[in-house]
């Protein structure tokens, strides 16, 4: 296995987050019996020594032998991360294709804005956009990473990529994505994001040669994959959150494509969520289809109709969780969320299915599609009382 030190997508730096993650032998996140494990063999620790400085040069590849007294030798390999994902992600996509789209030589000129939020992704869109596909470095920003993300939230939603999404409003650029701290989040609206990529997979190389196994979301999602699923005859999987539940299917080769609300998508190629990937596989169906990012979305609801899906988060409770299903098949799910070093977020997620037939209203802004459901959820759980806020943190 292999240790990731991350904040996620939480504030990061000495006064911020800062956390410790295990990855089993298979990449994926460990599941449960594995950290429960651990934590009942952290209790057991009575003392703990600290290894003197190695001054390792984390800028240099290859072996350093070092000889630590008490212990014995130790061997610290710098690998280039950076050089074997490029080469994964030129198997899976057809860069080529992509290059003609960047390049204005598919629908004519095409702009993209990039946003790393100075997290880890920033040297791997330097290496795959810039160097490989030929994208100007001004339509990046902020790739180089920073202990505290700059000062800035690395959680790519509407709140807090708000300089993106307003410069995008201008109407001057054709596509945009944001990336959080560690690179496994990715926003076009999550679960319309999961049901284009799973009702176009056959554009990308990868899938070409592999086929398609199934997909899966997390439960908080929309349900607009399971319609792709039905239409496409594929089996559909609703899993608990956490991304170790995917990596389970995956295993069992059950698994091409996943994803869930919070901006996490991913397929089989790893065992965790893929926020580059999942632009490049965006970048490769507008390619293919030599449409707009609206036109596609557009189709695919009048196809299968539209889940229209919204999130309030509202920070910080103790304990609540629920699931409320009515007769119409909307949902509304309450659920504790928090993977930060500090208190807890409710979130509360709102989902309701226009049908396709429903011309009048499948376009409407979703805000105000799902406002009268939002006040019946609000007006159940008593949100305001209980976490003393009357409006939420951050809207999705």
């Amino acid at each position: 296995g292999g240790i990731i030190l991350t904040a996620s997508h939480n504030p990061g730096g000495p006064k911020a987050d800062f956390g410790i993650k295990y990855n089993c032998e298979n990449g994926g996140p460990a599941p449960e019996k594995i950290t429960d494990a651990i934590y009942t063999l952290s209790q057991l620790i009575t003392k703990y020594y600290i290894c003197r400085d190695l001054h390792a040069d984390f800028t240099k590849i290859g072996r350093t032998d070092y000889d630590i007294e008490g212990y014995g030798k130790f061997t610290v390999d710098v690998i280039d991360s950076v050089k074997d994902y490029v080469q994964l992600m030129e198997e899976i996509f057809d860069f080529s294709k992509i290059k003609e789209l960047l390049g204005g030589r598919v629908m004519g000129q095409f702009n993209v804005l990039i946003d790393s939020l100075y997290g880890a992704t920033g040297p791997y869109i330097d290496s795959i956009l810039v160097h490989k596909l030929g994208v100007d470095p001004k339509f990046t920003s902020h790739t180089v990473p920073k202990p505290d993300f700059g000062g800035g939230h690395p959680d790519p939603n509407l709140t807090y990529a708000k300089h993106l999404v307003d410069t995008l409003k201008k109407g001057e650029h054709d596509f945009g994505a944001a990336f959080d701290g560690d690179g496994n989040g990715f926003f076009v609206t999550p679960s319309d994001s999961l049901a284009v990529i799973a009702a176009n997979l056959n554009c990308i190389p990868y899938f070409q040669k592999h086929g398609i196994k199934g997909y899966a979301r997390s439960m908080p999602t929309a349900g607009a994959v399971d319609r792709v699923a039905k239409e496409t005859g594929l089996p559909m999987y609703e899993t608990p959150t956490g991304w170790k539940f995917f990596g389970n299917l995956m295993d069992a080769g059950k698994l091409s494509l996943c994803g869930e609300e919070s901006f996490g998508t991913g397929s089989d190629h790893i065992r965790e969520k893929d926020g580059i990937w999942a632009m490049l596989a965006w970048l490769q169906i507008l390619a293919d289809k030599k449409k707009s990012v609206e036109d596609i979305v557009r189709e695919h609801w009048s196809k299968y109709g539209r889940n229209v899906f919204t999130r309030y988060d509202y920070g910080i409770v103790m304990h609540l969780g629920l699931r409320i299903l009515f007769e119409d098949g909307s949902r509304v799910v309450f659920r504790l969320s928090g993977t930060g070093s500090s208190g807890a977020t409710i979130r509360l997620y709102v989902d309701s299915y226009i049908e396709a037939s429903d011309q009048q209203r499948l376009f409407l802004s979703s805000q105000d599609l799902l406002k009268p459901l939002v006040l019946v959820a609000l007006q159940l759980s008593k949100l305001e009382h209980f976490t003393g806020r009357n409006a939420p943190t951050v809207i999705t």
